[in-house]
């Protein structure tokens, strides 16, 4: 298994002839409106431009999984994009009629904890919940995604989402392989923390049997957490040799 990190939380999952997309954020830096105004300072988003291996990577797409339905996690060009190449598309079933009025190629759709043939293989819908508090309610659905896929490591990609007893069941019952965590500990200008905070983030990598690897950093106006300060805080912990921090660009091999 390859899985080529994009940016922010899009990455493309390389299995034998299979390359599924997650997440398609992939239009030009700038072309999303600023996500904070006040807490941060108010830049449109993405903050940084795709890397310049994308276009090759994306080239060999053959299937989607999306999360939810957030501008960062599929925005117009992705969209256009899975509509052009007609992508078959995962999604949760709350998102399923939207994403069917949007003119993308459902193919699966899953509730909470539903467990589908995907590929040869398992894909489960995993619970997230996108914030602490109150917030967590203005952020609407989310999905995570259990994938175990024959002769290859099981992977979990977790979502946007705070630590939930739903994310210690799949660390902890389902043991996946390689789990991967949304780190950017993003805010609004009201509220607190939209995904895992620090001390959170460190009790998913302690809890992960295996791998981690953390997205999600420095390409949205209104997540602080810089890969630096993510390193830094997991080598103190003495869990720095468990996690990939990837750049954009970097492909990462299991």
């Amino acid at each position: 298994m390859k899985i080529h990190h994009l940016r922010n939380a899009t990455l493309v999952i390389e299995i034998e002839d299979k390359f599924i997309l997650v997440d398609p954020m992939l239009g030009k830096k700038g072309t999303i409106a600023p996500f904070t105004l006040f807490r941060y300072k108010a830049k449109r988003n993405p903050l940084v431009e795709l890397p310049v291996n994308s276009e090759q990577i994306l080239n060999k797409v053959t299937d989607c999984i999306v999360t939810h339905l957030h501008p960062d996690h599929i925005d117009k060009a992705g969209e256009e994009f899975l509509k052009k190449n007609n992508i078959p598309v995962v999604c949760n079933s709350v998102d399923k009629k939207t994403l069917l009025k949007r003119g993308l190629n459902i193919v699966k759709s899953l509730n909470y904890w539903d467990s589908q043939d995907y590929l040869g293989g398992e894909i489960i819908g995993i619970p997230a919940k996108h914030g602490y508090g109150w917030v967590s309610s203005l952020m609407g659905n989310v999905m995570g995604f259990y994938i175990n896929l024959p002769s290859s490591p099981s992977i979990y990609i977790s979502a946007d989402t705070i630590f939930t007893n739903d994310v210690d069941k799949v660390l902890t019952e389902l043991k996946p392989d390689i789990t991967i965590v949304a780190s950017g500990s993003a805010r609004l200008d009201i509220g607190k923390e939209l995904l895992m905070n620090l001390d959170d983030i460190v009790k998913f990598v302690e809890k992960s049997p295996k791998k981690v690897i953390a997205n999600h950093l420095e390409a949205l106006n209104h997540c602080p957490i810089t890969r630096k300060q993510l390193k830094e805080l997991l080598a103190k912990k003495g869990l720095l040799n468990m996690v990939h921090i990837p750049i954009d660009g970097e492909i990462m091999e299991f």
